[in-house]
């Protein structure tokens, strides 16, 4: 049973619900997929119709530990929703439980978690991809109707989107409130969607989307019905192909992309190859200001308001010192300091000022593709995804040249959507599709003429 046949269905909740969980806890015992389980029997109303419905562990859902992967959070339960969660619960979706990630968003491959490591459901040697691996893992590891709410401030959605074999769409900035989000970077920070195909997706989006008063960043953009119009196919689009994106990516993975290419091409799309020169800037450039907002963010977490905490000893830098020491992990304390240089006097010209001044040179170029093309297609990861022993010799640096292929968009801020479209060595390769800001419908309708034309 898909979600379509979930939502036509005149189905019994509680049988359903029965199983559902039995199936729930079976995956995570296995997997590892969820720091938290929640158990509810979920309405028929709405347009979810009780649907079973996940967050990622930095979106707030009340009474239910969100804690952000994070040990320095383990224990908060919020005394509110956020408001992608208040749209879900209006609409009837059941929440039914928060996702594994890397602690605060921060990782690749989903190993920083402070509450372990989620396993890759198609090979459990593998990783799920981060940071938002438990939702992908779950989306892939559930034969059952299920949709997950993500988050991506670099690529984290798209990077387990890719490693699983499911559809991530990560959404324009600000189309989707982030009240209620634990941030990472907040010029960066995205709420989107998981689902086994392109419709979950969609629908999701449909629901979650839309101006919130609660937070200052949100666009002023009516909700709508992204479902519509999803058949209509890519004849006469025209599919710009970034040279760049394909450097450096393994072969195998290299080939499967161009098959979707080559789909596309078959259905009608113009596709041309181009070139985003600054592209080779963007990882550099986004890791300064990612971890420049991070450290911000991250000095409230001094253990004296919520969250972890330590009897009071000595002064206050001893002790703020002492909690952050204890509870932070490791990748958490090396993004702190490296932000935290980052915003130094004396270093903000010269590092951060000039980061930012790079990101609007790469959006201006966005903006200049997406005027001669619908869409931008590339491969979504350079790679398939790693076993863990392969990521346990991965220095810090190799692990952050992982997201060369999704940092520019992120950093730009416009849709994304990563769809299979081949397997190398019995594992997943995504394709991700690129569109100009707002323009969600038009990459829906990319990735739903690939997934159809397999």
């Amino acid at each position: 049973m898909n979600v379509q046949e979930f939502l036509r269905g005149d189905l019994n909740l509680k049988d359903f619900y029965n199983k559902f969980y039995q199936e729930l806890e079976k995956a995570n015992k296995k997997y590892n997929l969820l720091v938290k389980i929640s158990k509810g029997s979920g309405s028929r109303k709405g347009k979810l119709k009780g649907l079973p419905v996940s967050a990622k562990d930095c979106i707030c859902v009340r009474g239910l530990q969100s804690a952000a992967g994070s040990r320095i959070l383990e224990g908060y339960k919020p005394p509110f929703n956020a408001t992608v969660m208040e749209r879900v619960l209006k609409e009837g979706g059941n929440i039914i439980g928060k996702t594994q990630q890397d602690e605060f968003g921060f990782g690749t491959f989903s190993v920083n978690s402070g509450f372990g490591v989620p396993k890759n459901p198609l090979n459990s040697a593998r990783s799920c991809g981060g940071s938002s691996g438990g939702a992908a893992g779950l989306t892939a590891a559930l034969d059952l109707p299920h949709i997950a709410l993500a988050e991506s401030t670099g690529g984290s959605i798209s990077c387990p989107a890719s490693f699983c074999g499911v559809a991530g769409l990560t959404p324009t900035y600000g189309l989707v409130s982030r009240y209620g989000l634990i941030d990472y970077a907040n010029s960066l920070d995205k709420i989107g969607v998981m689902g086994r195909g392109v419709w979950d997706v969609a629908l999701m989006l449909s629901i979650i989307s839309g101006k919130d008063e609660r937070d200052s960043t949100s666009l002023d953009r009516k909700a709508q019905d992204y479902t519509r119009g999803l058949d209509r196919g890519v004849k006469g689009m025209k599919i710009g192909i970034p040279k760049e994106y394909f450097r450096g990516i393994d072969s195998g993975v290299e080939k499967e992309v161009w098959k979707g290419i080559k789909r596309l091409e078959s259905l009608g799309a113009k596709c041309q190859k181009i070139s985003l020169p600054l592209t080779k800037y963007a990882l550099s450039s986004y890791y300064i200001i990612a971890t420049a907002e991070a450290s911000t963010n991250l000095a409230k977490f001094s253990g004296m308001r919520y969250g972890a905490s330590e009897p009071i000893k000595g002064n206050f830098n001893e002790y703020f010192s002492r909690v952050r020491s204890k509870y932070f992990g490791q990748e958490a304390k090396r993004r702190i300091l490296l932000g935290t240089y980052a915003r130094m006097a004396g270093y903000r010209d010269q590092y951060y000022l000039k980061a930012m001044k790079v990101r609007t040179l790469i959006i201006q170029e966005f903006r200049k593709a997406f005027g001669r093309f619908d869409a931008l297609v590339a491969p979504t990861m350079p790679c398939i995804a790693p076993k863990f022993k392969e990521i346990e010799r991965m220095s810090p640096i190799k692990q952050y040249m992982m997201d060369v292929l999704t940092v520019a968009p992120n950093l730009a801020g416009i849709p994304q959507l990563s769809v299979p479209c081949g397997s190398v060595k019995g594992m997943p390769v995504g394709l991700h599709i690129l569109g100009d800001h707002l323009q969600e419908g038009k990459i829906l309708k990319v990735g739903k003429a690939l997934e159809e034309g397999k």
